[in-house]
């Protein structure tokens, strides 16, 4: 049994150095939020969106910024608001007057990673369209359908306050997100930090003039490499139990689908990755759960009156189920 195991290994030290490089890169100017920094990468790495959300302040911007132009990739950023039309996000067909044809002028979508900054700013016709494009990795207009990249990612951003003038994102559109990341606030400590820099008047490097640090193809490399890690089978089960718990728990109105029991296992092998290991261990899929639940779990009404929180119900149930040994 050690046999295929031993032949399976994966030589992971030049990524490894890279993802260094990258955390380090990314400390010089945001204080604390490793945890967000690595599920941000484990979605780019599991193929996957994500969602950032955090009261204004946190960064959350500027953390989606820096990973995008840390990757060597077609970047673009996107500003909802409620004016937005789906024009102004897919592209549009103008006419040519020399050729007398239309032509497609793509729009902001067409990038390797796509910034949509207070994606909730936007009205539901708009985002039903950005959505379209992150389900179906294309675009369909005038009978021309036009397709994205192998790394295309969406990066959005919202604000869990100040939702006089939003549009909420439906369950269903939620659940297109691999993963969804809380930004909390500093501790004291981080906080002191963020200070002394600004008191020293420490300029941030300008974003547009940071240096890649690893490249597309070595990105979708490392895609493939992540379908090579090992996850024993007992892990599987305990992943099968996290989500069967989701839908018998009499605080939760709706329960997680088979789609987030696989999103689990994509984002905790590419989680095992950013760790430099090419197995999946039980911390690896308590470190992701979270993230892939809180946004496809929904509370009764009587859960929220007693003052649960989605994440705070996802960590007791994790809690509930034994870990393999």
């Amino acid at each position: 049994m050690e046999e295929p195991i031993i032949q399976s290994r994966i030589d992971l030290s030049q990524f490894s150095a890279q993802i260094d490089r990258l955390r380090q890169r990314i400390a010089t100017v945001i204080v604390g939020q490793q945890q967000a920094v690595d599920l941000i990468l484990t979605a780019i790495l599991a193929d996957g969106h994500v969602l950032l959300e955090g009261v204004p302040g946190v960064a959350k911007t500027l953390l989606a910024r820096m990973t995008a132009r840390l990757v060597d990739a077609r970047f673009s950023r996107i500003q909802f608001t409620p004016d937005l039309m789906p024009s102004d996000v897919l592209g549009t067909t103008v006419f040519n007057m020399k050729t007398s044809e239309f032509d497609f002028h793509e729009g902001p979508v067409f990038a390797d990673v796509v910034l949509v900054d207070e994606i909730n700013r936007a009205p539901a016709k708009t985002q039903a369209a950005l959505f379209e494009v992150m389900e179906e990795r294309q675009v369909s207009i005038d009978g021309t359908t036009h397709r994205m990249g192998d790394l295309y990612t969406i990066i959005a951003t919202q604000n869990p306050v100040e939702q006089e003038g939003t549009y909420k994102l439906p369950e269903a559109q939620l659940d297109r997100f691999l993963l969804k990341v809380e930004m909390g606030y500093p501790n004291v400590d981080e906080e002191v930090e963020i200070l002394q820099r600004h008191q020293s008047n420490v300029r941030h490097a300008k974003l547009d003039g940071l240096d890649p640090i690893i490249t597309r193809d070595q990105l979708l490399a490392l895609r493939r490499t992540m379908q090579q890690v090992l996850v024993d089978g007992t892990l599987l089960r305990y992943i099968a139990q996290i989500v069967q718990q989701t839908r018998t728990s009499r605080a939760v109105y709706l329960g997680a689908s088979p789609r987030a029991a696989v999103a689990m296992l994509q984002c905790s092998k590419a989680y095992a990755l950013l760790q430099g290991r090419d197995f999946v261990t039980p911390d690896d899929i308590k470190a992701v759960t979270p993230s892939v639940l809180q946004h496809r779990v929904m509370l009764t009404a009587e859960a929220e009156m007693q003052g649960y929180t989605v994440a705070k119900l996802v960590q007791n149930l994790i809690d509930k189920v034994e870990v393999p040994k």
